[in-house]
């Protein structure tokens, strides 16, 4: 079967690339890839589940590019930070294993509204500027309390993860604005490794598509960081509100959202 998408296909399968070049260098600086990569592999033909699975293994490559350009320009200290990535890939597994039995509704309304007040909060706050300040948290804290939640979030549903993620290491740690975003990288990568093998094992993931999804992740992920790294505030800031508002739309412009459903009476 997925010799035959190939075959059928070249073009597509160029297009695809391209999407993912583009999506790896956004959500390397912001995050948000995944508004453009789900909906692209849609498009292609995949289903719901196959593509979401597909996505993990494009966007675990994005992450994890990114995560080692942040890492070779030692915005990342690995002797504190990997205790992050080993609960955020633990959890998202748990989160995964759960996305059949939980009931998603509550998570499609609130979400979006979460990511409004984040806009918000990234849009207004003072503390969002590239030095570190005074942490909110104690590291524990925030590992026991914040992590968990956000990277059970990340395998059960997705959308928004990395600007959860931002929040939690500009709010509650007090990092910069470049540190704060290498750090998201990580945990992002590390949650979409635990997801990706869960839908691996499932045999969901169409690894024609992702593999070649994967190389153009990882090229713009390179690109993106390298961008972060030289503008820093100045480029993620913006970026972060306008990806965090598009996400709050594209998830309320779901004719299914609750709180569509609710606003119209039903």
């Amino acid at each position: 079967m997925f010799g035959v998408e190939i075959g059928m296909a070249p073009e597509l399968l160029g297009l695809l690339f391209l999407v993912a070049v583009a999506a790896g260098c956004f959500d390397a600086i912001a995050g948000g890839g995944g508004l453009v990569t789900v909906p692209a592999l849609l498009l292609a033909g995949l289903d719901p589940v196959a593509a979401i699975a597909t996505n993990k293994l494009q966007g675990a490559a994005g992450t994890v590019s990114s995560t080692v350009a942040f890492a070779r320009r030692g915005l990342i200290p690995w002797r504190t930070a990997w205790p992050i990535a080993a609960i955020a890939a633990a959890v998202s597994v748990l989160g995964a294993l759960s996305a059949s039995v939980l009931p998603a509704a509550w998570l499609e309304a609130g979400v979006p509204i979460l990511l409004v007040a984040i806009a918000l909060y990234f849009g207004l706050s003072r503390r969002m500027g590239e030095a570190d300040v005074k942490a909110r948290l104690t590291r524990p804290v925030f590992l026991l309390a914040l992590v968990p939640p956000i990277a059970f979030y990340d395998g059960l549903f997705g959308p928004g993860a990395g600007s959860f993620y931002m929040a939690g290491f500009v709010a509650a740690l007090g990092y910069g604005v470049v540190k704060a975003t290498a750090h998201t990288k990580l945990a992002n990568a590390a949650s979409n490794l635990g997801g990706l093998a869960l839908f691996a094992a499932t045999g969901a993931v169409v690894w024609p598509i992702g593999l070649v999804m994967a190389a153009g992740a990882l090229i713009g992920a390179q690109i993106g960081a390298a961008l972060a790294v030289r503008f820093g505030a100045r480029l993620i800031r913006p970026l972060l509100v306008a990806i965090s508002c598009a996400m709050a739309i594209r998830l309320l412009a779901d004719a299914q959202n609750p709180l569509r459903v609710w606003a119209a009476g039903g």
